[in-house]
């Protein structure tokens, strides 16, 4: 109720200012980026708080007007235009130079600062502002592709995107069948692991007893989940995911629950692009599920491995034979799962190989490849087992051969996993997955000496 009180009088506000404003403007719309640039310089000349919000929501609207060239002019001209006052800079640094102090530090850093951010924190102040300022960094971050200016004011942006959005402002919500119609629109539209099928499909993954999806929401786009997980309250640990996925299957009684899986997590702001909530939304869920249901005493997750088979066909360091290589051509076929002897024979070279893919390659920056492994790992996950024919999805075979994996959650262990990822590198893993990377170098070893 206060908030929609608080967005009522902005608004009436922002409108009387724009009135304000443009008497005697002409009535033709303003559509080129020039002009637009013009009008943020004028934003930030400072005005009275009416005519600042209207002028701000009148910047963000015309913004909204421009065509992909004039986004691009528009960005350009900010990374490069927008800067910090040199002047000012000058001074500060002098004046640090003569005589250090914690007075010139602090002038020193806001002199600093560059003029664009000041401009952003204006534009936020426009109703529905937060909400376009998103949207604009999803505009930035697909004109970047190769345009390496931009970097600096992608920057900025996600400075202040990290600020507003940080874990105090965020809301853990349920979501179920009861959460209106706009949200779960946007559960099945930006599912992004498992595709939800229809209404159907999203009912059997919300509803029933043994089922949770929760999601953090910001007060400023109180409609919009920001990132949400799906959860399966099971008796064990699962190894695919298919029979969680099932329409028909054996509800599990909350009572007999004893493991929480973590089998979906998907973002839905494409501007909010580099500023982590999984990490936050995991943990939170977690101790939101063992308040509700005690006896849960394994927290773990179902997760895809989505560039495994990428690093298997064009990586140039897969520990592999001459006749292993010709083997696992044999994946490009359909349906070779259904063939018991060759998924046999290509179950004892694929399984090594995935746990050579976590635990030994990196990227030439020396990262983890996969992308779902860097998040679960630097969240202080332990990687725990690696599931054969886990999904067996079109989706699944073209990224992962079928291969899942588990990375379990043990909040003991959580904060030293993740200092041990963090400052050495080192992965956290069961014996049963070093196994089988011993099992590995066994295996190149006979096929050297036959």
């Amino acid at each position: 109720m206060a908030n929609a009180f608080f967005s009522d009088l902005l608004s009436t506000i922002s409108e009387r200012g724009r009135t304000l404003l443009r008497r005697g403007e002409p009535s033709v719309a303003r559509q080129d980026a020039s002009e637009l640039l013009e009008l943020c310089k004028a934003l930030l000349s400072g005005r009275g708080e009416a005519s600042g919000t209207a002028m701000a929501r009148d910047v963000l609207d015309r913004y909204h007007d421009l065509d992909a060239a004039g986004r691009l002019t528009f960005f350009e001209t900010l990374a490069r235009d927008f800067g910090p006052d040199r002047e000012k800079l000058s001074q500060a640094i002098e004046s640090w130079r003569s005589q250090p102090n914690d007075s010139d530090a602090s002038d020193l850093h806001f002199a600093s600062e560059p003029q664009r951010q000041e401009l952003i924190r204006r534009l936020n102040r426009a109703p529905g502002g937060t909400s376009d300022l998103v949207a604009m960094r999803a505009d930035l971050l697909s004109l970047m592709k190769g345009n390496k200016d931009l970097a600096a004011l992608d920057r900025d942006v996600v400075h202040l995107l990290s600020s507003w959005f940080n874990r105090g402002f965020l809301v853990l919500r349920r979501i179920d069948w009861s959460t209106p119609a706009n949200i779960l629109e946007q559960i099945i539209r930006y599912e992004a692991v498992h595709a939800i099928r229809d209404w159907n499909d999203l009912r059997r993954r919300i509803d029933p007893v043994d089922r949770r999806c929760y999601a953090f929401f910001h007060p400023q786009l109180n409609d919009e989940p920001l990132i949400f997980v799906e959860v399966a309250l099971t008796e064990t640990i699962p190894t695919a995911i298919a029979p969680l996925l099932a329409a028909e299957r054996q509800l599990v009684p909350t009572e007999r629950a004893r493991t929480a899986v973590f089998y979906s997590i998907s973002n839905t702001q494409k501007g909010l692009g580099g500023i982590s909530f999984g990490s936050f939304l995991i943990k939170q869920v977690v101790e939101e599920l063992r308040r509700e249901l005690p006896k849960l005493d394994t927290f773990i997750t179902l997760s895809p491995v989505p560039g495994f088979m990428q690093w298997l066909k064009q990586a140039e360091d897969v520990p592999v034979s001459d006749e292993e290589r010709t083997l696992l051509e044999a994946l490009d076929k359909p349906d070779w799962f259904e063939d018991a002897e060759l998924t046999a024979q290509l179950r004892a070279v694929i399984e090594p190989l995935a746990a050579h893919y976590f635990l030994k390659a990196r990227t030439p920056k020396g990262r983890l490849i996969d992308s779902v492994a860097r998040f679960h790992i630097g969240n202080g996950a332990r990687l725990e087992k690696i599931d054969w024919l886990g999904d067996l999805s079109p989706k699944g075979l073209r990224e992962s051969a079928g291969v899942m994996v588990n990375y379990l959650y043990r909040l003991e262990d959580i904060e030293k996993n993740h200092e041990a990822y963090a400052n050495q590198g080192e992965i956290a893993a069961s014996n049963a997955v070093k196994k089988l990377l011993k099992t590995e170098g066994r295996r190149l070893l006979d096929m050297r000496l036959s």
